[in-house]
């Protein structure tokens, strides 16, 4: 009974507590549910007083943008109507401008048509007084013939005729003074422009023999470079095409040889075989092919440093290596390279002194004379194979005819010919600047003269220019002009046939006809 009691005591407890618990929650709810719809009153409140700023800030934002659009919206009106006013404007001021042009036009034709009709009143006036006139001229001509027996075709004639006579008369007095003057002021000026050209040029003499000296420190070295049974000197002539002469002349070796190229190669072998010590013909063989190659680059850059020096441009590869080999060549005893510079300033100069182009006037100068230093023999004149070459590696027409025109073997197309030409000769000719062998020379211009004096008819023979020209003065009495060009012909066959001489010989005839009268 006693757990049965306290069984049940433990449930009603427990329900109590429980209903109690109850209330207590329900009374906690409707608390909370209070509170809470206090808050949402509030918070409604609150977004209610929020929710009309915001509504009217909208608003304000809203008219303010309306206010400015539409004042921005004005503006464009604005602008638009003054823009239309303007075009209204100037179409207004257009009609009014063609109105008057056209009220101009029609005052214009108006002149017009009333000059017409007075043109042609009097162009009509004019017919009629024409045909009067022709009248009157038909009745004075027919009056002159009868008057002086002639008619008036052949009076027309004789006074044309002696109209032609006068007027030949005076044309060719004026012609001879004009050419008389051009020449008288022609010869001064290129005096003038010569003389200066030379002053302006500074100049060097250069003389090149066909023998150089190799200087030994003892002639302990001579027996070193001849060899055993001489073999050494052998080799060494051998692979350098140079004869070495080894005799009694003390500390020196001479090397001859007319190829300047090949004594520099031999001179400078020798060199690098005496210091180095070791001499035997491998040796001598590899040391001249590494001169050899030596020299070659030499000569490019030789090539290159003569075109830079003078300002020439654009030179094909080939040419400048000949420019560069031009420094182991002579012409006469001059070094042919110093000579081509010498000429190409002296070129230079001179067209610019007669306002021509300068940079081909140089170009041409420096490559005058590269058919003197052919890789093979030729049998063309060097002039015209340094034509030749400038035209194969792309020289202008100008530059080759003045290289091929320079002596003259073909026709000179333009200014730059002569004045290469000049150049030319001014180089070779100033004192010091080539050698000859006295006695040969002047019996070879001994020759070439008596060559013209064993022709019938020649008055004097003389040989200038060097050997290079003949002039031969002949009587007129005995030979006519058609037989001056067969004697000048005959002279240069004789000349090519008998004679031995450098380059080319121009032959000139000259046949003079004197008329003399005397006045008592």
């Amino acid at each position: 009974m006693d757990i049965l009691t306290i069984i049940i005591s433990g449930i009603t407890g427990i329900a109590a507590g429980f209903g109690i618990a109850k209330i207590i929650e329900k009374s906690n709810i409707s608390n909370l549910i209070k509170s809470a719809k206090k808050e949402a009153a509030s918070i409604l409140k609150d977004a209610n007083l929020e929710a009309e700023n915001i509504k009217k800030d909208k608003i304000l934002q809203a008219k303010e943008k309306f206010i400015e659009l539409k004042s921005e919206h004005e503006q464009v009106i604005l602008a638009r109507d003054k823009k239309v006013a303007e075009v209204e404007k100037r179409v207004r001021d257009k009609e009014s401008q063609i109105s008057n042009e056209l009220s101009k036009a029609k005052k214009i034709n108006d002149d017009f048509e009333a000059k017409t009709a007075e043109y042609d009143s009097k162009i009509e006036n004019l017919e009629k007084k024409q045909l009067e006139v022709d009248k009157l001229h038909k009745s004075q001509l027919q009056q002159l013939e009868v008057i002086s027996g002639l008619s008036a075709d052949e009076a027309k004639e004789q006074l044309v005729e002696g109209l032609k006579a006068e007027a030949k008369s005076k044309a060719m007095s004026h012609i001879q003074d004009t050419i008389e003057e051009a020449k008288l002021t022609a010869q001064q000026e290129a005096k003038k422009i010569i003389i200066n050209t030379i002053q302006r040029v500074g100049t060097e003499e250069a003389v090149e023999n066909c023998v150089s000296v190799f200087n030994i420190e003892s002639d302990d070295v001579k027996g070193r470079i001849i060899g055993r049974e001489g073999r050494n000197i052998r080799a060494l002539e051998a692979a350098t095409g140079v004869e070495i002469i080894v005799d009694d002349t003390p500390e020196a070796i001479i090397l001859s040889c007319f190829d300047p190229v090949r004594r520099e190669i031999a001179r400078l072998a020798l060199h690098k075989l005496v210091t180095d010590g070791r001499i035997h013909p491998a040796r001598i063989e590899e040391v001249v092919a590494k001169t050899t190659k030596q020299i070659d680059d030499e000569i490019i850059e030789v090539g290159k440093r003569t075109v830079i020096d003078l300002g020439i441009h654009g030179l094909h590869p080939e040419l400048i290596k000949v420019v560069g080999r031009m420094k182991y060549r002579s012409s006469y005893g001059q070094n042919l390279l110093q000579h081509s510079r010498e000429v190409s300033k002296l070129c230079g100069i001179m067209a610019a002194e007669l306002g021509l182009n300068v940079k081909l006037a140089k170009r041409a100068g420096l490559l005058h004379d590269i058919g003197k230093v052919p890789d093979a023999e030729s049998d063309l004149p060097h002039a015209l194979l340094g034509m030749q070459w400038a035209e194969k590696y792309g020289e202008k027409e100008e530059v080759c005819n003045a290289i091929g025109a320079h002596h003259d073997e073909i026709e000179m197309k333009s200014l730059l010919s002569p004045i290469i030409q000049v150049c030319d000769a001014i180089s070779g000719a100033r004192p010091g600047a080539r050698r000859q062998v006295l006695d040969s020379y002047i019996q070879r211009l001994k020759d070439l003269e008596e060559v013209a004096y064993g022709f019938s008819g020649v008055k004097n023979a003389y040989a200038i220019q060097a050997g290079r020209e003949l002039r031969v003065i002949v009587e007129s009495e005995k030979v006519s002009d058609d037989n001056a060009a067969t004697l000048s012909f005959e002279i240069s066959q004789k000349i090519q046939t008998e004679m031995t001489y450098p380059g080319q010989v121009k032959v000139t005839v000259i046949r003079e006809t004197r008329a003399v009268n005397i006045a008592k």
